[in-house]
């Protein structure tokens, strides 16, 4: 049982190593930096728990994107160090992810917060 927990332990000390290494990204401070802006927004109009939810599983989904972005592109750097078509599709690709979680996170974002904006214009 106490070794169960210690593995447990362990396992979420290395994904919080892992926050520290995404958060020396600069894509991924910007991220953060949206989600803290769309945190106050949603603060200063009040938005419905619903609507947080949903402004919470956008913020997630793209802060987990850059995570699996950068994680392919450690990888990719690790096994191929010199330039390939190859390396340079699978970075590609995955920024693309990135890229498509970001535009849905937006119109998220446009659905709950611009009608409220909307209305104090």
């Amino acid at each position: 049982m106490l070794a169960g927990l210690v593995a447990v332990a362990r396992s979420f000390g290395h994904a919080f190593r892992g926050l520290r290494v995404l958060m020396g990204q600069r894509n991924a401070r910007v991220h953060v930096a949206a989600a803290v802006l769309v945190v106050v927004l949603g603060l200063w109009l009040g938005i419905s728990p619903l609507e947080w939810a949903l402004l919470s599983l956008a913020v997630a989904m793209v802060i987990g994107a850059e995570a699996l972005n950068t994680g392919i592109e450690l990888a990719v750097d690790l096994a191929q160090p010199e330039w390939h078509a190859l390396a340079r599709d699978a970075k590609d690709v995955a920024a693309a992810g990135v890229l498509v979680c970001s535009l849905g996170a937006l119109a998220v974002g446009g659905w709950v917060l611009g009608p409220k904006i909307w209305a104090l214009i």
